[in-house]
């Protein structure tokens, strides 16, 4: 008996029907192994590849949740950047500062706190690179220079979570100057006796790294972070030299001593808290 007429037709599905079936947002590809992550087991894992261990970047105020026991207080939350070099491009800076606040909901590149770590009271500076690429500009280098300045006046220590690609060009000489206000507001602390411990991640470079974030008393690295001063490609084209394998990422860092330790992310609140039971009665 011909049965041709009980079997169904199966229609082709249109791939742009088929891909609309996945909510979009649930799962990122890691770019380091190309496992699909489910984004919750993600971040529940502080935001790292469970198989190979590649670490994402992290919101300032994921830093701060991460890092503080409890609740934290935020300082100089309403400390705005002006336009004193009217600096126009493609798009105004006025432009530019309104679209980061609404893409990050933080007003600056780095969002300063107080509360406690592993139960002691600390001051906490974490830089949102989501914000022009937490570059540092006046409002940066004042918000970091009063957080020293909050952990001198109760006596505790600072920390700064660096994430940065240098300073804001579009404020010119003016975030330059912020490489000497951060500088010598740490030297104010070190006179007071008060640990800094500076964690770079991925990435810390041009006037971050040449300022506040390589005068750590203790200099934590998270694994494979881009750590230093201009890029690879500017160093490769002024001195015409295939760079070393490897060059500028913590591991070669840590290798020609430029930072003391790597630490990965899942650990690095218990480092920081060991490292504070050290330095501190």
């Amino acid at each position: 008996m011909d049965m041709a007429w009980f079997k169904k037709t199966r229609k082709p599905i249109d791939p742009a029907v088929k891909a609309s079936r996945v909510p979009e947002g649930l799962y990122v590809k890691c770019p380091g192994c190309s496992e699909l992550l489910y984004n919750k087991d993600l971040a529940a894992n502080l935001s790292v590849c469970g198989k190979c261990g590649h670490h994402f970047r992290m919101t300032a105020s994921e830093r701060l949740a991460m890092l503080f026991d409890g609740p934290w207080t935020e300082h100089d939350a309403n400390l705005v950047s002006t336009d004193p070099l009217g600096f126009k491009d493609i798009k105004s800076y006025q432009d530019r500062l309104r679209a980061a606040a609404a893409a990050t909901g933080v007003k600056e590149a780095v969002v300063t706190a107080t509360g406690q770590l592993d139960g002691r009271p600390v001051v906490i500076a974490a830089m949102e690179y989501g914000f022009i690429g937490g570059s540092m500009g006046v409002v940066v280098g004042e918000k970091i220079a009063r957080a020293i300045e909050r952990a001198v006046e109760n006596r505790a220590p600072f920390i700064a979570v660096s994430c940065s690609g240098g300073a804001r060009m579009m404020e010119g000489a003016l975030s330059l100057m912020q490489m000497a206000k951060t500088s010598a507001a740490l030297a104010r602390l070190d006179r007071a006796g008060l640990p800094f411990l500076s964690i770079l991640t991925d990435p810390t470079t041009g006037g971050v790294t040449a300022s506040f974030a390589m005068l750590g008393d203790l200099n934590i690295a998270e694994p494979k972070a881009l750590i230093g001063f201009a890029g690879p490609r500017v160093i490769e084209q002024t001195i015409r030299q295939k760079l070393p394998e490897g060059f500028q990422r913590s591991e070669f860092l840590l290798e020609h001593g430029m930072v003391d330790l790597i630490a990965d992310r899942r650990e690095l609140k218990a480092v920081i808290a060991r490292a504070l039971r050290f330095m501190l009665p």
